[in-house]
């Protein structure tokens, strides 16, 4: 159902724009009513005719408007329009939640008897959708251990592979995809690639200028970056022919619905999977964002570049300073030059690593325990990319549902903890971790950063 879009300021040279000018202005427009220069709060479940016809054109595609806001809604698709311009896609579709975003996504492409072959290491939420949800829809996955080897996605491709599946940067490790590289293989296999692009954030990496078909976001992170609301966004690239694989995706290119006179590709062209997937999945299962929740996203999404620039920095400095003490065994961030996804890192986000990572203390689960109990600054809590610190046993919480083989399998030790460092001064971070290392080994906290100092990393 096409919903009318206002001009937005800046959207006709978009390209030229720099990626923070687009973020306050892409996809905006005063209000035609108030000449309000922030997009309102619409909150309104349903929206007037003027008449019969109209009712009648706008539910049938043929004139623009609003009908009903589980179809669209004006706050919601100002923030639409803006991410879509942000990742350099077609079109966006917002819904509820991040795993809503990865649920409708993937369900506007596969159904029964398909095959989704995923990458191992994303968020477990994601795998326990794929692994149990969608095999009671028939929806068979395998998962790819070796994420950045070609040859192990074409191992287990089949005849009935209709999507690969990767994170930019996987949760919890900070581990870097090739995009390219695996988008090269999903070309050859004729099928589309999506990628969870929540933790890189359009600022760090944009998927679609790799080769990714569909981006998707857990909106409720660094987009919003307050943790003040749930949200999800789906972006069509725009970019697979859907057309020319009709018999993999007969929904989208096949027979026309017997009431409808062409298929979605005829119809809608380059936006046809956006188009399917927002009036056949997302209106119909209903997670539908809020549009006061759309309202406090957009608010976010203005400043994501300014917030996103000292994430990265502050990551760095504090990984940095927690592979120098003796009581972490690793630090799992790719912005070290020790790490093995140091190259990736440097091609495909430039700009900075992002600020959610993965270290290990030596002394196990007990030395975790006595960090998370001690950190004053760090938060324990179970959510990521806000603009405060926040800490969490992997084990004991986000993969406690794994056996201990998947646990090592994912990277995963006893000691294991994430951060998600925020924006805080970064002197404050330093101490707030020597605090909790010291109740871990009953060291000074004092002389771990007076050694910081030392060692001429700046606090400042």
């Amino acid at each position: 159902m096409t919903q009318h879009a206002p001009t937005p300021i800046g959207s006709s040279d978009q390209d030229r724009q720099g990626f923070t000018t687009a973020q306050v202005h892409a996809g905006q427009a005063p209000d035609a009513s108030y000449g309000s220069r922030i997009t309102p709060i619409h909150l309104s479940a349903g929206f007037a005719f003027d008449d019969f016809d109209q009712a009648r054109d706008r539910f049938n595609g043929d004139e623009d408007g609003y009908t009903y806001t589980r179809y669209g809604n004006p706050t919601i698709a100002a923030v639409e329009r803006k991410l879509a311009a942000l990742e350099g896609g077609a079109e966006a579709i917002a819904v509820g939640s991040g795993q809503a975003a990865v649920s409708v996504a993937l369900l506007g492409i596969l159904s029964v008897g398909d095959h989704l072959l995923s990458a191992r290491s994303i968020y477990e939420g994601s795998r326990g959708l794929f692994r149990d949800n969608f095999a009671r829809m028939g929806i068979e996955v395998d998962f790819v251990d070796d994420a950045n080897d070609p040859d192990a996605w074409r191992r287990l491709i089949r005849p009935n592979t209709r999507a690969f599946f990767g994170e930019s940067i996987p949760n919890p490790r900070n581990e870097i995809l090739d995009l390219s590289a695996v988008s090269a293989v999903a070309d050859e296999a004729g099928v589309p690639l999506v990628i969870d692009n929540t933790l890189a954030t359009p600022y760090l990496v944009r998927p679609i200028e790799h080769g990714a078909t569909v981006v998707v976001h857990s909106a409720s992170k660094f987009l919003g970056g307050h943790g003040s609301a749930l949200g999800g966004v789906i972006v069509d690239s725009g970019r697979f022919d859907w057309a020319t694989h009709a018999e993999s995706f007969p929904h989208l290119a096949g027979p026309a619905h017997p009431l409808r006179k062409q298929s979605y590709t005829e119809r809608f062209g380059a936006v046809a999977y956006a188009a399917y997937t927002r009036s056949a999945v997302a209106s119909r299962l209903g997670p539908t964002l809020s549009p006061f929740n759309a309202f406090l996203l957009q608010q976010g999404i203005e400043t994501l570049s300014l917030r996103v620039q000292r994430h990265s920095a502050n990551a760095l400095a504090v990984a940095r300073w927690l592979e120098a003490q003796p009581e972490v065994e690793s630090v799992d961030y790719s912005g070290l030059e020790s790490n093995r996804y140091h190259e990736l890192a440097l091609r495909y986000l430039p700009r900075g690593q992002g600020s959610v990572f993965s270290f290990t203390l030596a002394g196990g689960v007990d030395a975790a325990e006595r960090f998370v109990n001690a950190v004053r600054l760090f938060t324990p809590m179970s959510h990521l990319g806000d603009v405060r610190s926040l800490v969490l046993h992997a084990a004991t919480t986000s993969h406690a549902n794994l056996t201990p083989d998947e646990l090592l399998a994912a990277g995963i030790a006893p000691g294991t903890l994430r951060l998600s460092v925020g924006i805080e001064d970064e002197p404050d971070l330093i101490r707030d971790l020597a605090r909790a290392l010291a109740a871990v080994s009953g060291a000074s906290p004092a002389a771990r950063i007076h050694d910081h100092l030392l060692a001429g990393t700046a606090l400042g």
